[in-house]
C-alpha cells in the first residue's frame, strides 16, 4: 500500500462532516474549500465504516504473526531459551547468587534478551507513532503541567500541576476511590509525611535505599553513576571506528551494569576513559548516594528524620490501630493517597522519573495460609497480556492468559494476587490506557527480595519503553515482622483454635516501682531496656540475678539490676486462638506515570490538519466534562448560556463556558484541545420552543438535538460511563443543520 493510497483511505473514511457548515468550513482546515454543502451533511456508509475498521485492523495494529518474520526471530528466540535454561540449572542447584559462573550466565542471558528485543523492535509492523515533542508542546501550552519555579530558570525533577493537570489528576484519583476503597470497603488513612529514621532503618530504606553516583571533580556536577556509563557505551558503539571486537566487549558489558558495584564501576569508567559528559572533565569516584531527603525534627535537630520515600509504612505502623478497628478481623485493606520523594541524582524521561510524586497505595493484609478470595471470579476471565518470568527466560513475547487459568496453574502464586491484578487492569483501561499497550511483567527471582512471594509490574509502553506504572507484590510477613522487631510492639492478628491448647509462655516483667526509688528520672529508659530484651537473653539475666545483682548498660552508662527490680519466667496457658504475623499484598501506582502514559496513549493529530492536536480521554477522566458554546455575540443567546450552566452546576457537572470571539470551529478546536469529550452549542434553533441544543461529540464529530432540561442528565450518564455515545445517537436525532437557517435560504 502506498503512502497515497493510505492518504487516500484517512481522507475518506477519518473526515467527518461538519454540522454547523456555515461557520464550520470556512474557519478549519477540516475540509477542501471545494466540499459542497451536500458533501458536508454525507454521513459514512456502512461499506464505508466497515472499510475504516478494516484500514485500522491492518496498517494501525501491531500483531507479529508473520511466519517469514517469527523464523528470522527464531534463532534469537532459541540464544535465549538455551541460556534461560542454564540459568534455571544453576538455581536448582541453589547456586549462591555471588558465584562467578552464576553472575556471568545471568549477564549473558540480559545480553540475549537484549539482541532479541533489538531484532522485535527492528521487524515489528510500525505502530501510530506519538510526535512525543508535539505532545509535550501541548500539554505546556495549555498549562496541564510544567516545570516547577520555570521563571527562576525551574528545578529538574520538580513539576507543576495546571488546571487541566489538576482536573485530570483529581478525576483520577476520584475514580481510584471508587474503584478500590469503596468497591473493597478499604480503611483509609493520611500518615505523615516526615518519618523518624527509626522507621525508615525498620523497613530497610536507610541502608538500602540508594544508588551509586559519580561527581564532575571541577564543577561538583552529580550525575547517577549507571546511567552515564550506559549512556557513553551506547555512545562508544555507534562510533564508525569501533571494532568488531570491541563492539562485542560492550553488548557483553551492557546487560551487566544494573549489577555492578561501586568497584566494577570505577574499573569500566578507567577502562572505556569516560569524562563528564557536559565539560570533558574527569569524574570521581562512585559513591553510594541515599536516595532519601533528609531532614531533622524539632528545634534541636537531634531526632533525625526523612520525607518519606513511599506511602505504605505509614500503613504498617498504623497495623495494630487498624486491625482493632476492622474487630479484629482479616482479611482486610488499607489504603492511603498522598505525596512521596526519592532524591533523584539525575532525574530524567520528564513524568516519568521525578523527586516528588502522588502514590496511591493498598496494603492488603492476609492469613498467610489463606489467600483465597471471594470476588476473585469476578476478574477470573479477564483476558490479560502477562510476561511471565518463564516468558523471559525463554525468550517468547508476553502472551494473552486467561486470568483464572494464570492462578490455577500457579503462573500467579495467589488468588488474592490475582484478583488484584484483574482490578488493576480494569482501572488502567477504564482511566485511558490502551490495553494493547499493557503489560503485566513477572519479576525474575533474580529481582525479587528474598522474602517476597511474587511480584508483577503493570507496565505501559511509551515512547520511552516499557515503563513500570503500577507494581503488585505478595511481600510476605516481612513489614510488620520487622516493624515489631524494631518497635518491640506485637503486630499480629489471631486465628480461633479447633480446640483449646495449653501452651507454654514467656513473660517479662520489669518492676518499674522498684526501679524507680533506685533510678528516678532514668526509669522510663531501664524499663524500655529490661522489657525489650529477646527471651533469650532475658533468661540469662534472670539466672544471672538470681545468683546477685547484674550490671547492664544502656548508652554507654552502666546501673546495677538486683533481683527485685527484673523477672522472667515460662507459664503454662490454655488458649482458645493462635497469633500470626499476617502477609501483605501491595497495590502501588505512581499516578503520574500512569497520567503521562494515558496523555501518550490518547494523543491525536487530526488528519486534515497537523496543528490540530487533541486527547481522546474518557469522559470519566477529562478534566471538564463539557464546554458551553454560542453559536454566535448574539445578544438573544446569552440568557441560555446562563440556564445551561446554573443546570450543570446543580447536577455537579463540570463545564467550560467559552463566549469568546473566533469561529465555532476554532473554538471547537480549543476544546478538543484540552480533552473536552462533549460540546453543548446555542444556535438560531435553540429560539425556537422546545428550548433545544445540539451536543457534539469531540471523537467522531457526530451531534445529536435535545431538550436544554434533558442535558444535564444525559451528561451525567455519559461522564459515569452509565451510557455511550452510541446508546445516546440512538435515543435522539442527529442533527444535520440549522432548521432557521434553512427556512431562510
Amino acid at each position: 500500500m502506498t503512502i497515497f493510497t493510505v492518504r487516500i483511505l484517512i481522507n475518506s473514511f477519518i473526515k467527518r462532516p461538519c454540522t454547523h457548515f456555515r461557520s464550520f468550513t470556512t474557519s478549519s482546515s477540516l475540509f477542501n474549500k471545494s466540499s459542497s454543502t451536500n458533501r458536508s451533511q454525507r454521513q459514512l456508509t456502512k461499506r464505508e465504516t466497515n472499510l475504516h475498521k478494516q484500514f485500522i485492523q491492518r496498517y494501525m495494529a501491531t500483531p507479529m504473526n508473520d511466519d517469514s518474520v517469527e523464523k528470522l526471530l527464531e534463532p534469537f528466540r532459541t540464544a535465549v531459551k538455551l541460556q534461560g535454561d542454564l540459568v534455571k540449572q544453576f538455581k536448582d542447584n541453589n547456586v549462591n547468587k555471588e558465584d562467578p559462573e552464576f553472575k556471568q550466565a545471568i549477564s549473558e542471558l540480559k545480553l540475549r534478551k537484549k539482541a532479541l528485543e533489538d531484532q522485535i523492535t527492528k521487524w515489528m509492523p510500525k505502530e501510530e507513532s506519538i510526535d512525543r515533542l508535539k505532545m509535550e508542546d501541548l500539554l505546556k501550552r495549555r498549562f496541564f503541567y510544567d516545570q516547577s519555579f520555570s521563571i527562576y530558570g525551574g528545578v529538574t525533577g520538580l513539576y507543576d500541576y495546571g488546571p487541566m493537570g489538576c482536573a485530570i489528576k483529581a478525576n483520577m484519583l476520584a475514580e481510584w476511590r471508587r474503584h478500590f476503597i469503596l468497591e473493597e470497603q478499604m480503611l483509609e488513612v493520611d500518615c505523615s509525611i516526615l518519618t523518624p529514621e527509626i522507621v525508615l532503618k525498620a523497613s530497610g530504606h536507610v541502608d538500602r535505599f540508594a544508588d551509586f553516583m559519580v561527581k564532575d571533580v571541577k564543577t561538583g556536577e552529580c550525575f547517577r553513576a549507571d546511567h552515564l556509563i550506559e549512556a557513553q557505551l551506547e555512545k562508544l558503539l555507534k562510533a564508525k571506528d569501533i571494532t568488531k571486537e570491541k563492539k562485542t566487549e560492550i553488548e557483553r558489558l551492557l546487560p551487566q551494569i544494573d549489577n555492578m558495584k561501586a568497584a566494577d564501576m570505577q574499573k569500566t569508567i578507567e577502562q572505556y576513559k569516560m569524562k563528564s559528559p557536559v565539560t570533558n572533565n574527569d569524574l570521581s569516584e562512585p559513591v553510594a548516594f541515599n536516595l532519601m531527603f533528609a531532614t531533622s525534627i524539632g528545634p534541636t535537630g537531634q531526632l533525625k528524620g526523612f520525607l518519606r520515600p513511599e506511602t505504605a509504612q505509614g500503613m504498617f505502623v498504623n497495623f495494630k490501630r487498624l486491625l482493632e478497628f476492622n474487630q479484629g478481623r482479616l482479611p482486610f485493606a488499607a489504603a492511603q493517597i498522598g505525596n512521596s520523594f526519592r532524591n533523584e541524582i539525575s532525574p530524567r524521561s520528564g513524568l516519568i522519573r521525578v523527586r516528588e510524586f502522588t502514590m496511591a497505595e493498598i496494603e492488603h493484609f492476609v492469613d498467610p495460609t489463606d489467600k483465597s478470595n471471594p470476588k476473585f471470579e469476578t476478574v477470573a476471565n479477564l483476558e490479560i497480556q502477562l510476561y511471565s518470568a518463564s516468558n523471559q527466560m525463554s525468550g517468547e513475547s508476553a502472551q494473552l492468559v486467561r486470568l483464572g487459568d494464570a492462578v490455577n496453574s500457579k503462573l500467579i502464586n495467589n488468588e488474592t494476587l490475582g484478583y488484584f491484578i484483574g482490578r488493576i487492569y480494569l482501572f488502567m483501561t477504564k482511566v485511558g490506557i490502551d490495553k494493547r499497550k499493557l503489560r503485566f511483567r513477572q519479576h525474575m527471582s533474580n529481582e525479587m527480595a528474598h522474602y517476597a512471594c511474587d511480584c508483577w509490574d503493570a507496565e505501559c509502553k511509551t515512547s520511552y519503553g516499557w515503563v513500570e506504572c503500577v507494581g503488585c507484590a505478595d511481600r510476605s510477613c516481612y513489614d510488620l515482622t520487622q516493624h515489631s522487631k524494631f518497635s518491640g510492639e506485637r503486630l499480629v492478628a489471631e486465628r480461633p483454635l479447633p480446640a483449646p491448647k495449653k501452651i507454654q509462655v514467656n513473660e517479662v516483667q520489669a518492676h518499674a516501682s522498684i526501679i524507680g526509688k533506685a533510678f528516678g528520672k532514668e526509669t522510663a529508659a531501664i524499663t524500655q531496656y529490661l522489657q525489650k530484651l529477646e527471651h533469650d537473653d532475658a533468661r540469662v539475666l534472670h539466672e544471672k540475678l538470681e545468683q546477685g545483682d547484674e550490671k547492664i548498660t544502656i548508652d554507654g552508662k552502666e546501673y546495677a539490676i538486683t533481683r527485685k527490680m527484673f523477672t522472667f519466667r515460662t507459664i503454662e496457658k490454655t488458649v482458645q486462638v493462635e497469633e500470626y504475623v499476617p502477609s501483605v499484598i501491595e497495590p502501588s501506582f505512581g499516578i503520574g506515570r500512569i497520567m503521562y502514559s494515558m496523555w501518550e496513549h490518547n494523543f491525536r493529530v487530526r488528519p486534515e490538519s497537523e496543528q490540530r492536536t487533541y486527547f481522546t480521554l474518557p469522559p470519566l477522566i477529562a478534566p471538564y466534562k463539557c464546554v458551553i458554546l454560542p453559536l454566535s455575540g448574539n445578544e438573544e443567546f446569552k440568557p441560555f448560556v446562563k440556564q445551561i450552566s446554573a443546570l450543570l452546576i446543580q447536577a455537579g457537572i463540570s463545564h467550560k463556558v467559552d463566549t469568546s470571539s473566533g469561529t465555532i470551529g476554532r473554538r471547537y478546536a480549543r476544546s478538543d484541545e484540552i480533552a473536552i469529550p462533549f460540546a453543548i452549542t446555542i444556535d438560531f434553533d435553540t429560539l425556537k420552543q422546545p428550548y433545544t441544543v445540539t451536543l457534539r461529540e469531540r471523537d467522531t464529530f457526530k451531534q445529536i438535538r435535545a431538550k436544554i432540561d434533558e442535558i444535564a442528565s444525559m451528561l451525567q450518564g455519559l461522564s459515569s460511563g452509565t451510557v455511550t455515545w452510541g446508546e445516546m445517537c440512538t435515543q435522539y436525532p442527529e442533527f444535520i443543520e440549522q432548521q432557521t437557517t434553512k427556512e431562510q435560504q
